[in-house]
């Protein structure tokens, strides 16, 4: 994920007791983070067994190729089965518990498991595209363009971060130390294999900053190879500066009582290829992280401007409850070298929402994108043909111009009831077995994009939020086609 919602809730809590300056006093911080400790939610071996046998900046040494990844992270899943799902109980009680052997939520039997590293190869490749995935994901998320990729003849390695893929206990101890050792071997690797031939990285949310951190670091001459582009997808840019409190809140933590704290979010686990539960650690390490890719990336635009980054292709919905547009556009696309970098925009369904209903409607802000004669990127908006009609069409604009210059009409539609995309969604084509569109009149299986449950608030332990966020991008072929035409 990615940072979701749920890693500001505590932080959310504290700007809403702020006074009229707008700054919350001590007082009310401490004894919110009082309460929040307090309150300890009910851990399971999930959340508590610390996994020994995961990669770590420390191992780096020992690890120096991604065949010992794989070998370290084959102990690794038997750790997991020793220390957790031995653990849990089975039968049909449990039916969609990620963490009972033999569950409808149960990965380890898909083959390939998906929240494994993976490398797809290629008899001629054409080039290298390096995947990250976001915080608390799996590689399942970009398995879909991984594949696409592949089918173009493209070597494409799948890189599990440190702390993912097995247990929401991971995120207790990640590091970003420990996620930029792994992507600096994934690199190497491909690079050992692919020659002089191009390699791309595409990064997820969080992925995306560990993309720009190694290629802030390769353009310096302190990491190799240096990528020939970057593909930034909900990229997790700039997390809001409350998020600060992540750090000191996760310490606490560790203060007899409250143990609450090492946690933003505990909910059940039935996502196969998702964590639910997020620890307040890992918003601290994406806070840390977003923070110094933007510090670096301002002191380079200053000492070198016209060598900044690799090209950038950013797609990002305009409503995303983790970063901003305008992060986007300020803190990084608006700073770098014209004419390089695209910025790819799916509006809201304007045929769907009205203003009235909206807590903050985007429309301001696409609208000055487009029009802004300023702008050193190119800009492509995948909107409503009118405000009367589902239909889709694609606008582009080229750096330094006004409005569009090319108007696509595309044979895609908005899906009935569906007002906007997601944070989460973009990746994700709606044929996606897990987080897809369920096909009409089909039962069976687990599926968690299309989920629509009505009755009582407060009978389910899932949020309504949770069960109301959009999952699968209707237009992702707009996602797989750009891809292919930029690299």
């Amino acid at each position: 994920m990615t940072v979701s919602n749920e890693t500001n809730s505590v932080f959310r809590q504290i700007r809403s007791s702020a006074p009229a300056t707008g700054r919350p006093g001590l007082a009310a911080i401490a004894l919110l983070l009082f309460l929040q400790g307090c309150n300890s939610p009910q851990l399971e071996p999930w959340h508590s067994e610390r996994l020994t046998e995961e990669f770590t900046a420390a191992k780096a040494d020992q690890v120096r190729s991604f065949d010992d990844y794989l070998r370290l992270e084959d102990r690794l899943f038997s750790e997991l089965d020793e220390k957790v799902y031995a653990r849990v109980e089975t039968g049909l009680d449990y039916v969609l518990f990620r963490y009972s052997a033999g569950s409808a939520a149960d990965p380890r039997d898909d083959q390939p498991d998906w929240n494994r590293s993976f490398e797809l190869p290629a008899k001629a490749p054409v080039g290298g595209v390096l995947l990250l995935h976001g915080m608390s994901d799996s590689p399942y998320a970009l398995r879909a363009l991984g594949l696409a990729l592949n089918r173009h003849q493209y070597r494409v390695l799948g890189m599990r971060m440190p702390g993912h893929g097995t247990a929401p206990s991971g995120l207790r101890f990640v590091t970003a130390q420990d996620m930029t050792a792994a992507v600096r071997l994934g690199m190497k690797h491909l690079a050992a294999g692919l020659g002089d031939k191009p390699i791309h990285i595409v990064g997820y949310s969080t992925g995306a900053a560990l993309a720009l951190d190694f290629a802030l670091e390769a353009m310096q001459g302190n990491a190799s190879p240096v990528p020939a582009s970057l593909v930034l997808i909900s990229p997790a840019i700039r997390v809001h500066s409350a998020a600060t409190l992540a750090s000191v809140t996760d310490r606490l933590s560790a203060v007899p009582g409250l143990g609450g704290l090492a946690w933003l979010q505990v909910m059940p686990e039935f996502d196969p290829y998702k964590y639910n539960s997020f620890a307040t650690n890992a918003g601290d390490v994406v806070h840390r992280l977003t923070r110094s890719v933007d510090r670096r990336v301002a002191a380079r635009v200053q000492s070198n401007p016209d060598r900044v980054l690799p090209p950038i292709l950013a797609f990002k919905s305009t409503v995303d409850a983790t970063v901003t547009t305008e992060a986007v556009v300020d803190n990084l696309l608006a700073l770098l070298p014209p004419g390089r970098n695209e910025l790819v925009l799916f509006d809201i369904n304007r045929s769907a929402a009205t203003s009235a209903l909206l807590v903050s409607d985007p429309g301001p802000l696409t609208n000055r994108l487009m029009a802004d004669e300023s702008l050193p990127f190119a800009v492509t908006l995948v909107t409503n043909e009118s405000p009367s009609t589902n239909a889709i069409v694609v606008r582009r604009k080229a750096p330094f111009s006004v409005g569009a210059s090319d108007v696509e009409r595309l044979d895609l539609a908005w899906p009935r009831g569906v007002i906007s995309l997601s944070h989460v969604a973009l990746p994700i084509p709606p044929d996606d077995p897990l987080y897809g569109q369920r096909p009409s009149g089909s039962e069976g299986g687990l599926n968690l994009g299309d989920t629509a449950m009505r009755g009582e608030r407060g009978l389910l332990k899932l949020p309504a939020a949770w069960m109301l966020r959009m999952r699968f991008n209707p237009f992702y072929k707009v996602v797989e086609q750009r891809v292919l035409e930029w690299l």
